[in-house]
């Protein structure tokens, strides 16, 4: 049952959302990919092919990057920590309620990165859906890394502008398509070792689910944007003209699509 112990060790890591509530979702997630993705290498020691040795070490690169960033903006940007302080702390929520969200989240980064585990399991070895997953994934957490670099230093230089340069002038949330890019990658990597329907079920749970919580992300973040930069007709042109999350496709507000609660 090597995806059970990859939903332990999520919950062991997640389980940090009990002191802080965003934790479940913020360095709960980071850390637990990257301890997924070196337990998969420790199991799979020596029997792994190069593509899935390669895709381990992007889940471990994934994790520690997102997580070390994380940790990065708490500690120094107040303007997030006014954000996480108005979502309230794990104490303004039911422990019952805490407990279904800590297994959840589990669940999901377990499924994550299932595709990656079917594959080391099938043995299917470097095959072309491998390559071409890995390079997906590369894409997107280059594309996220690069995003979130670009925003922080844009915001030092303005704080209290909206930000619309470098990857922010093709869509407006690049680190969630960063994210959407990275899991599409991890789900392309396992499309040919997938051999049972619970194996096709956690992955596309795994992939849907994450797609789920990145369009929530954008929803949330443009009613936010909308609040602080709404009378600027700068920032009214910029929203009309750039797609919130999907290069070249034209959806520009998901802020009306109220069952999207990621």
């Amino acid at each position: 049952m090597k995806f059970f112990a990859l939903f332990i060790i999520a919950a062991l890591i997640s389980s940090s959302g009990f002191k802080k509530f965003v934790w479940f979702l913020s360095l709960g997630y980071g850390f637990s990919m990257a301890a997924i993705g070196a337990a998969l290498l420790v199991m799979h020691w020596g029997a792994a092919d190069a593509a899935s040795v390669a895709l381990c070490l992007l889940l471990v690169v994934y994790g520690v990057r997102l997580g070390s960033y994380l940790v990065y903006r708490e500690l120094n940007n107040a303007n997030y920590n006014k954000v996480l302080n108005a979502a309230g702390g794990s104490a303004a929520y039911p422990l019952p309620m805490l407990v279904v969200i800590w297994l959840t989240c589990a669940l999901l980064y377990a499924c994550e990165a299932s595709p990656v585990l079917w594959r080391l399991q099938a043995g299917v070895g470097v095959d072309a859906l491998g390559v071409i997953g890995a390079a997906i994934a590369i894409c997107g957490i280059a594309l996220e890394a690069a995003a979130d670099l670009q925003k922080n230093a844009a915001k030092k230089v303005n704080p209290h502008r909206f930000v619309d340069t470098g990857l922010y002038s093709f869509v407006r949330c690049p680190n969630y398509l960063g994210e959407v890019l990275t899991w599409t990658g991890m789900l392309v990597s396992g499309l040919g070792a997938m051999q049972t329907p619970w194996q096709w079920a956690a992955a596309l749970f795994g992939w849907v689910g994450i797609v789920y919580v990145m369009f929530g992300g954008a929803r949330r973040l443009e009613i936010r944007q909308n609040k602080n930069y709404g009378a600027d007709p700068e920032y009214q042109a910029y929203v009309r003209r750039v797609p919130i999350i999907l290069p070249f496709v034209p959806l520009y507000s998901v802020e009306k699509y109220t069952w999207l609660r990621g």
